[in-house]
């Protein structure tokens, strides 16, 4: 299995599926790049090379003790990009994971990056709008029994009371699955890491085409806190309103975002 070694001594496992222009796909909190499955086949049928890591301390990545902080993510991401000699790269992510692509462009700079997308976007400064007694007791909530955490918040993750309707409970439990499989100390680290960092600055600074596509059902990252004022401080953004659609929309909306992605990441932009 292919693995990135940091000069840390983490392992870091990743996919590398197909060929030609590259796509690199950077997972939410908790999951792992396996979360990523229609969205890889649907890219690499348009003929894109589809490039996946699981972050440190989820998936099939060693589990270090440290480095949950976005400075580290970030820097973990840009090994895997030298790494693989990227150029001209379209970078997806969702949720948490576009604090830490926040973060790897303003860190790393745009020489190897040509586009971005957000998908359910958790910028610019999640505690800064809730405050940091919601994050601590969203983390209480987690310590006293996540199990039933994920399992109550699946639904509403999902929609499956509306858009989300058709999304069977075997899907679902998989999507458990992946998240328990994460251990809750790390779940921890990279909840404080994403919701209490201010992205507000290097989001401002940012001059690249960036795709900001949001439900306005998603309970995890209510719009109006997160993809709406992320839209507003980016340069280039082009905002895609998905009605109906919740966190998970890469699952519930994925025929409709993946033929965005793929025209995304062909340059068919109007902000470009």
């Amino acid at each position: 299995m292919p693995h990135l070694e940091t000069p840390g001594g983490t392992r870091l496992f990743h996919t590398d599926v197909g060929s030609g222009p590259p796509v690199l796909l950077v997972h939410a909190w908790s999951l792992s790049s396996a979360m990523w499955e229609y969205q890889v086949r649907a890219l690499v049928d348009a003929g894109f090379r589809c490039v996946a890591m699981d972050r440190r301390g989820h998936g099939r990545s060693d589990v270090p003790g440290t480095g949950y902080d976005l400075d580290t993510l970030a820097d973990d991401l840009a090994a895997l990009v030298e790494r693989l000699d990227l150029r001209d790269l379209t970078v997806v992510a969702h949720s948490m994971g576009t604090c830490e692509v926040t973060r790897l462009l303003a860190r790393h700079g745009t020489a190897r990056v040509a586009r971005v997308a957000f998908l359910g976007a958790m910028t610019p400064h999640l505690a800064g709008a809730v405050g940091e007694a919601f994050v601590e007791a969203m983390v209480a909530d987690l310590v006293a029994d996540r199990p039933r955490w994920f399992h109550d918040s699946a639904p509403a993750y999902f929609a499956t009371g509306g858009t989300g309707s058709w999304v069977s409970q075997a899907l679902v439990d998989d999507g458990i699955r992946q998240i328990l499989a994460t251990p809750l100390e790390v779940q921890i680290a990279c909840l404080r890491a994403f919701t209490g960092t201010d992205l507000t600055a290097d989001l401002a600074a940012l001059d690249l085409p960036v795709l900001v596509v949001h439900g306005d059902a998603d309970a995890s990252a209510p719009i109006d806190l997160t993809g709406r004022p992320t839209a507003k401080l980016l340069p280039r953004a082009r905002f895609r309103l998905v009605d109906g659609a919740p966190h998970g929309l890469y699952v519930t909306a994925k025929d409709a975002l993946n033929a965005e992605l793929v025209a995304f990441a062909r340059g068919e932009d109007p902000a470009a």
